[in-house]
């Protein structure tokens, strides 16, 4: 499935888009990893959990459940939040 690539994480990729699939959002990540080493520590945290400045949306709808299934028709766009005054 297409997933996009936020700014931030494209020296990992060098792309703004790429393909990855995986039966969970888990196994996405975890297949995006194993196809640009390093790049899920910079989404998920040591305790498994989205770090709080990403943002993962599946077919537009914000997804917090690495556990959540995904069809080979979904699509997947990593977001990182921007903070600041």
């Amino acid at each position: 499935m297409k997933v996009l690539i936020p700014s931030p994480l494209r020296s990992y990729t060098g792309q703004t888009e790429v393909e990855a699939g995986g039966e969970s959002l888990g196994a996405l990540l975890a297949d995006l990893d194993r196809r640009y080493p390093g790049i899920r520590f910079r989404i998920v945290d040591e305790q498994g959990a989205i770090r709080p400045h990403i943002r993962i949306f599946v077919n537009g709808e914000q997804e917090f459940d690495l556990e959540r299934p995904l069809l080979s028709s979904d699509g997947v766009q990593i977001v990182q939040a921007l903070s600041g005054g």
